[in-house]
């Protein structure tokens, strides 16, 4: 009891509890926003608690994350079209609802279960603990060592519908993970003279970039996102929360399904959502067909999804495995935090874990209270014009990456995660594992040289380690089978993209390089990344080998000339948000914080608007760069208190 009684008094915090309401109130601001999700709010904040302690840094964080599937729900409710990839199968009932002016019912009933989920998962997490204390005590650094392996290799498996780039995606991030000094011989590796790379490439700065950056870019192809809200009554709200009291029997299976699903790595959330809509299917209870309206079409997904945070936490802190992209970013935070997941985080840190599961509770109450509260405004900010949605957006990451360092190294790092994050987007390269490989890659390495040093190579020949490596060649033997059926049911191989060669020869320059600047360094040094690289090269052949020699595709310049016009123009569009980055932080360094945030919001609100089908009003666009300053100055200046460089035009 002392452990609880510890983190009870941690999460009560004044400073903790205000950061759990704002992590909650982001959350639900940017869940009802399409195109953003959980993966860009959670690269937003943790840049934001590098200055905070572990508890409030995790209440911020599990408090954006657990309400992402509450508040993306009214989206997909009001214009068919959902906040995140967590209301995917909501759209298939809730807009009909809508249509039949029942929205206030959908949402009644989505929020009521999503609450219910929320809680069910965080129990589940609760009830986890007790098991997993003793499992941890019995594993050694060999077998978190397998299991960083297995579930490495699991999730890139799981990645994508191609396993090879899965697998090179994350073996990439291996790869970037080894930038900085090595703990083992203090040799500095892949830093380039510079001291900003000595603590390697900073994680916040790196996801932000990874997700961040992309999400906006793909939000800059709609000009505006078209349509018109209703009035919620709380009298129909009320029928939608009957509605999902009578389906306690859904509302408990699918929670169950989504705290299960949620605790295997790579299971991702539109698979819960689509397992959990069919659990629904099954009996229709005399309502209306399904997808024209039936309200247990709504409460079965909305259950599940919210309940799978808490599965999802599971693996993440006993054995440092993400369940999801989004935990992957959490798992960053913990390494922020300087908290390393498994043995400890039972024992040491155990009431930092008991407070991840009070946070996870309090925030779907508390996301749950303001939905039901404030449907109206927040459907509002559905419907705000992409001219205003950017340059806001782009203000809270430019600075969440600049006040990592004050550096304006930060820009360059985020910009070029950015566009890299862009590109492995749009050739299906899995972000997920990349950024999995990034964050186990120190990991991997440190189990390793442990086991060495303490087995030798004997390590290899524990039953959970051989169990393992069958349990993972059984599963690749299966994965690699099921996609050959798929690609003989396909139709032939058309012209491969030139953008797969260019990557393909740039991973291939980028092994041969790793391992000729490695080799005069010393063997603790150089064998992790020479191993890491040698690997990626082999697989990259295959891949090239597979794409570009047993398919015999056409040449890949053997498209419509209109087509690869209409690319480039769209290419060149999403690369003006990263060229409003380095201009913003430009701005930032000359002209100081308060000065730099209204001149970048007007001019590229004002630039936007000549493309814009709606253009943004005069009135709104002050409104909107006034409010971006105070907000910004308010966390970046007085919450944060980040030690800004002096502007260089006031010297």
């Amino acid at each position: 009891m002392d452990a609880w009684t510890t983190a009870i008094a941690g999460v009560t915090e004044p400073f903790t509890l205000l950061m759990l309401v704002c992590g909650v109130v982001v959350g639900l601001v940017i869940g009802v926003i399409p195109g953003l999700g959980g993966i860009f709010g959670m690269a937003l904040l943790v840049p934001l608690t590098y200055t905070m302690d572990s508890y409030a840094a995790f209440a911020l964080l599990l408090g954006m994350g657990s309400v992402i599937t509450t508040s993306d729900t009214i989206p997909a409710v009001l214009i068919g079209v959902p906040g995140s990839i967590g209301a995917i199968a909501t759209v298939e009932d809730g807009f009909p609802l809508a249509r039949q002016n029942q929205a206030a019912r959908a949402f009644g009933a989505a929020y009521s279960a999503s609450l219910i989920g929320g809680l069910f998962g965080a129990l589940v997490l609760a009830l986890s603990i007790p098991v997993m204390r003793p499992l941890m005590l019995l594993l050694k650094s060999p077998d978190f060592l397998a299991i960083s392996l297995f579930g490495l290799f699991f999730v890139a498996m799981l990645a994508g519908p191609q396993p090879l780039k899965g697998v090179i995606a994350a073996l990439g991030g291996v790869l970037m993970s080894f930038v900085g000094i090595d703990d083992q011989s203090a040799v500095a590796r892949f830093t380039f003279g510079t001291l900003y790379l000595w603590d390697g490439l900073p994680i916040g700065i790196v996801f932000l970039g990874l997700f961040g950056l992309p999400a906006l870019m793909d939000l800059s192809r709609r000009t505006s996102i078209s349509g018109a809200t209703a009035s919620m009554r709380p009298s129909s709200m009320l029928v939608g929360l009957k509605d999902t009291l009578r389906e306690w029997r859904l509302v408990l299976q699918c929670s169950s399904l989504g705290s299960m699903l949620g605790a295997i790595p790579g299971i991702g959330l539109p698979v819960i959502e689509w397992v959990a809509y069919g659990m629904a299917k099954r009996d229709r209870k005399g309502g209306p067909e399904f997808g024209e309206g039936n309200i247990r079409g709504v409460i079965g997904p909305e259950s599940a999804n919210n309940a799978k945070e808490g599965g999802s936490l599971i693996p993440t802190i006993a054995f440092g495995l993400p369940g999801s992209a989004t935990m992957s970013i959490l798992l960053g935070a913990f390494m922020v935090q300087g908290l390393v997941p498994g043995p400890a985080m039972m024992t040491t840190n155990l009431p930092i874990t008991y407070s991840l599961i009070l946070f996870v509770a309090l925030a779907n109450i508390l996301g749950a209270s303001l939905c039901l509260g404030l449907t109206n405004p927040l459907a509002r900010i559905a419907l705000l014009p992409s001219t205003i949605i950017i340059p806001v957006a782009l203000v809270f990451v430019t600075l969440g990456a600049f006040q990592t360092h004050a550096s304006f190294a930060d820009i360059v790092v985020l910009v070029g995660f950015g566009i890299l994050g862009h590109f492995m987007a749009q050739g299906n390269w899995p972000r997920a594992a990349f950024s999995l490989g990034f964050v186990l890659g120190p990991s991997i390495e440190r189990y390793f040289f442990l086991s060495y040093q303490i087995v030798g190579t004997d390590w290899i020949y524990r039953p959970s380690i051989q169990a393992l490596i069958l349990l993972g060649g059984a599963f690749a033997i299966r994965k690699t089978l099921a996609w050959r059926r798929a690609r003989r049911a396909a139709s032939a191989p058309g012209a491969h993209r030139i953008s797969d060669m260019v990557a393909i020869a740039l991973l291939s320059a980028a092994c041969i390089f790793v391992i000729v600047d490695t080799w005069s360094m010393p063997d603790g040094a150089r064998r992790f990344p020479t191993f890491t690289a040698i690997l990626l090269l082999v697989v990259v052949a295959a891949l090239a080998w597979q794409m570009f020699l047993r398919d015999r595709p056409r040449a890949p310049w053997a498209s419509d000339a209109t087509a690869r016009l209409a690319r480039r123009n769209e290419t060149m569009k999403r690369m003006l948000v990263p060229v409003h980055c380095v201009l913003f932080a430009s701005l930032v360094m000359l002209a100081g914080l308060v000065v730099a945030v209204p001149i970048f919001v007007l001019t590229v609100i004002w630039s936007r608007n000549r493309l814009a089908e709606q253009p943004t009003g005069r009135a709104a666009a002050v409104i909107a760069a006034l409010s971006t300053t105070a907000l910004s100055y308010g966390i970046f200046g007085w919450l944060i208190s980040v030690p800004w460089p002096r502007p260089l035009l006031w010297f």
